[in-house]
């Protein structure tokens, strides 16, 4: 990897992509593969699912995902290549990311089983920003 990059020089059609990226992954992975058992973990019905505000659940999550992908972007550098943003987002997910999920719901004393899903989601997504950002300069 390389010197972090100046805000200046950072591909921001590549930033957006990343940011967008996690929508796809976020209902495939809430819905199809771990919807039942984190709605189970968490409380939440699908009654309560359709009270909440899509517009300021989905257009905050772009704006956190949109920083999230920038500052990504400014530590993997302008010449970085697909495995090093696939690692440095794999990385910055595990160790970042899970890992203070994982001491926040000890804490809390929320299951494994949450954490497993919640932390594994920001793994893969952090994972797939790297590489789109690590690949596309």
């Amino acid at each position: 990897m390389n010197a972090p990059q100046a805000i200046g020089q950072i591909h921001w059609l590549a930033v957006v992509v990343a940011a967008v990226a996690g929508f796809p992954l976020g209902a495939l992975w809430y819905g199809l593969l771990f919807g039942k058992p984190w709605m189970a973990e968490t409380g939440i019905t699908k009654e309560r699912a359709q009270q909440a505000n899509p517009a300021k659940i989905y257009g905050t999550t772009l704006l956190l995902n949109l920083l999230i992908a920038t500052s990504l972007a400014m530590f993997i550098g302008a010449s970085s290549s697909l495995a090093d943003g696939l690692f440095a987002g794999f990385m910055a997910g595990f160790t970042y990311v899970a890992a203070a999920l994982g001491i926040t719901y000890l804490f809390e004393m929320r299951s494994f089983t949450l954490w497993a899903i919640n932390a594994g989601y920001q793994v893969v997504v952090f994972s797939i920003m790297g590489a789109i950002l690590g690949a596309w300069h």
